[in-house]
């Protein structure tokens, strides 16, 4: 029997994916990050209930997550936004390096092991995180953004890790921003801006990656389940506002450390997949 004909797993599933949305959208909204920590294993450990084989069950959760953070990163961004912390400025800087990231990234991902980009992701998220807890007192590169062909090259790199791994860019975007200067309100709230130009491209890759394979579940779109998508989205987009609002009412230190708390947690899964 499979699941779908079992209403009690159905109804689980249904649960399942409710939930991870309520925390995908209140995370984008405190964090500026895009949930996908949280989506990608929870998707993956879906679609295997589900009997997807993992080399097909893997891309659709990635797929699904970019498309998923594509508008909880919109509501967080414009909720931030209107509490005049976005920088808009930084976004335009990044936007076309962003973008040749994901394009990088979607080849890139056809080649390299998964591990290695899971590695990555641990090493970036300890370093932030241990800044975060410690209070960053040294943990400056400079007091101002750099030039025009380091912030290229570092949109680049966000937009290429975060591409293979179906996350926003939060909090490698974050490291970068508060290393050179930037206030963590401001970082957290244009971060949240960095997962819009991350997922939008990233989903459509991951769609166009998928078509005309004869393998796929009914609701594919490529490699992005439009039924698990569509079953996220209103908890996530109903959650984001609680977060934005919490964000702002958080002190500066306060916001430090439940952000570097969080990243503590995401590393501790991802060092957990690593050797499991």
């Amino acid at each position: 029997m499979s699941a779908l004909s079992d209403p009690a797993t159905l109804l689980t599933l249904i649960a399942a994916l409710a939930a991870a949305g309520a925390a995908i959208g209140f995370l984008a909204g405190l964090f500026g990050v895009g949930g996908g920590a949280i989506s990608v294993p929870v998707f993956y450990e879906i679609f295997g209930i589900l009997g997807y084989p993992p080399d097909l069950a893997m891309p659709i959760a990635v797929g699904t997550s970019l498309a998923v953070i594509i508008p909880t990163s919109i509501s967080s961004a414009r909720g931030h936004h209107r509490k005049g912390t976005l920088d808009l400025d930084i976004l335009r800087a990044w936007a076309v390096p962003i973008l040749l990231g994901v394009i990088l990234g979607a080849v890139i991902a056809r080649y390299a092991p998964p591990f290695l980009f899971q590695a990555v992701f641990v090493v970036v998220a300890m370093i932030t995180a241990t800044k975060l807890l410690t209070g960053g007192k040294g943990w400056r590169l400079k007091e101002t953004l750099p030039g025009r062909l380091a912030m290229r090259f570092s949109g680049m790199i966000i937009g290429l890790v975060s591409a293979i791994m179906g996350i926003g860019g939060g909090a490698i975007s974050n490291l970068f921003l508060t290393l050179h200067g930037v206030p963590i309100h401001r970082a957290v709230s244009t971060s949240a801006g960095v997962g819009v130009l991350i997922a939008i491209p990233g989903a459509i890759g991951y769609v166009l990656a998928g078509l005309g394979r004869d393998d796929l579940p009914p609701d594919a779109l490529g490699f992005v389940s439009l039924a698990a998508f569509a079953l996220t989205i209103p908890m996530s987009l109903l959650t984001t506002r609680f977060g934005v609002a919490l964000a702002h009412r958080l002190s500066r230190r306060s916001l430090e450390i439940a952000f570097g708390s969080f990243l503590l947690l995401v590393a501790a899964r991802f060092v957990f997949a690593l050797l499991t």
